[in-house]
């Protein structure tokens, strides 16, 4: 490929972001000619967005560095069809209210990542049930209809993957790709939005519309996808045994975000601070070259800037100051993460297996059983071996509360309420 022009696409490219891309040269000239509108879907499915969506959003931030424009998509509308990529069944049907409270509560997360107003290159938020609600059914079957064949539909990955395991996909479902298309053609027509981001899931409802675009308005529009991240391991990025990884404080704390990134492994730590810090390249190649004990600083950057980016660079640092107290001072401090039982509960002693899988940090009562039996869990900073070892009031520290541990780095508080 030739030199890339564009400021845009050659940080892209250096930092590991682009996994396809309709046209790259062509996008390329675009980008570097002036300012572009781009945009990203997100389906309002939950009441926060997670570090599986982080890339996408991590692309729209280099976007709007580079002198362009997003636009996030929030998906009032097609939420309520459900997208079936890398889905192996139908998503919970939701209600308007559901779907408007998750709406409100997801749009806090994107103004840590993006400056958004009303300037030439600020982020702007748009809500496709804006447009997908007057829809008249008839009209979009006469108009949008033609433009796709089911032939070519069936040879999508998100169609094919249900149907190769034999899972229903909904006629409802089996229309999301449509609409999807129909979006950029909307967002083209309403802010010259050119240019889709996405998964490389999406990478099929992404061409979609880029080839809607050129048939009804013989538009040239561009897709570009991100890859689908895993660990070294192969494990899906932002998924624990104690659940998603999500960006909202209110559904996980700064602290246990910090610890996430702090818990990285040892291979992705120069792959993740290219994709998710701000910090320049040869910086970054400084830190993934220390080896043994020392990459251990490297991961506590990566803590650092990732979680100065989700919630600000004081949270950032309390969390910092908060584990090293925790690991390296052997204190019990209350920004912990602290989770409530009931002292009822507890004055009639309660099996540590269970606080333990109470406190999140075991799946089960059953895996926590095996990680006592392994060694791992510590009460109060104190090692518990028995299996059948219970928990009372009896066992409140000074701050009237008990400190539950797994391993050296993940430790919860238990308030009795």
């Amino acid at each position: 490929m030739t030199k890339l022009k564009s400021d845009l696409l050659h940080i892209l490219t250096e930092r590991g972001y682009i996994h396809q891309c309709t046209d790259t040269e062509a996008l390329d000239a675009a980008a570097a000619d002036g300012c572009i509108t781009a945009y990203n879907g997100f389906d309002c499915t939950g009441p926060s967005l997670h570090v599986g969506h982080l890339l996408p959003i991590m692309m729209l931030r280099i976007l709007q560095r580079t002198g362009h424009k997003p636009i996030i998509l929030l998906g009032g509308g097609t939420t309520k069809i459900g997208d079936p990529s890398g889905k192996d069944e139908s998503r919970k049907m939701l209600d308007d209210k559901a779907i408007d409270d998750n709406i409100a509560s997801i749009g806090r997360s994107f103004s840590r990542f993006l400056t958004i107003g009303d300037r030439a290159t600020d982020a702007q938020m748009v809500n496709n049930s804006d447009w997908l609600e007057g829809l008249g059914y008839i009209s979009l079957l006469r108009d949008i209809g033609p433009h796709f064949t089911i032939n070519r539909m069936l040879t999508f990955d998100s169609v094919k993957l249900r149907l190769d395991r034999e899972q229903p996909l909904t006629f409802l479902e089996f229309n999301y790709m449509i609409l999807q298309a129909y979006d950029f053609v909307v967002l083209n027509q309403r802010y010259g939005c050119t240019l889709q981001t996405g998964g490389s899931d999406q990478w099929g409802n992404i061409v979609n519309g880029v080839e809607l675009g050129r048939r009804l308005n013989g538009t040239s529009l561009y897709g570009l996808t991100c890859p689908l991240i895993t660990t070294s391991s192969g494990a899906k990025m932002g998924k624990t045994a104690s659940g998603a990884v999500w960006l909202n404080e209110d559904e996980l704390s700064p602290y246990d975000y910090w610890q996430y990134w702090r818990n990285t492994e040892d291979a992705d730590v120069g792959r993740f601070l290219r994709l998710f810090t701000d910090l320049p390249m040869d910086e970054i190649g400084k830190l993934e070259a220390l080896a043994g004990n020392e990459i251990n600083e490297a991961k506590k950057v990566l803590a650092n800037e990732a979680t100065a980016l989700a919630h600000g660079r004081e949270a950032a640092d309390l969390a910092a100051e908060t584990a090293r107290q925790t690991f390296e001072q052997g204190l019990t401090s209350t920004d912990l993460p602290t989770i409530e039982l009931e002292k009822d509960v507890l004055a009639q002693g309660l099996l540590t297996a269970k606080l333990v899988h109470h406190a999140g940090l075991s799946a089960s009562a059953s895996a926590a059983r095996r990680d006592i039996k392994g060694g791992g869990v510590r009460i109060n900073d104190k090692a518990v071996t028995d299996e059948k070892a219970t928990v009372s009031e009896g066992d409140l520290n000074a701050d009237g509360m008990i400190k539950v541990s797994l391993g050296k780095k993940k430790h919860v508080l238990i308030k009795p309420v």
